[in-house]
């Protein structure tokens, strides 16, 4: 992966944070701030569409684990094309 250099200023104290936690981690205190850049990046990312994208329409109260089974063995026999429940 091509990397692309930047400045950027930063606070002493959490650069003598990074500074131990790479020396602990015996990693570069660089490999430490690009992990961080990287999860800034993906909590701000926005997607092109929703995480959950179906919606259960349930029975209106907490099902029992064998009810939750049997939904899930449903739905998958569905997306397979298969009407024979395992």
């Amino acid at each position: 992966m091509t990397m692309k250099r930047t400045n950027v200023y930063a606070d002493p104290e959490d650069l003598a944070i990074i500074k131990e936690a790479a020396r602990r981690r015996g990693v570069s205190e660089s490999e430490i701030i690009r992990q961080g850049i990287h999860l800034a990046a993906m909590a701000n990312r926005v997607w092109d569409e929703p995480l959950f994208s179906r919606v259960y329409e349930g029975p209106g109260h907490t099902l029992a684990k064998e009810e939750v089974r049997d939904a899930v063995r449903d739905a998958v026999a569905r997306e397979s094309g298969s009407e024979a429940a395992a």
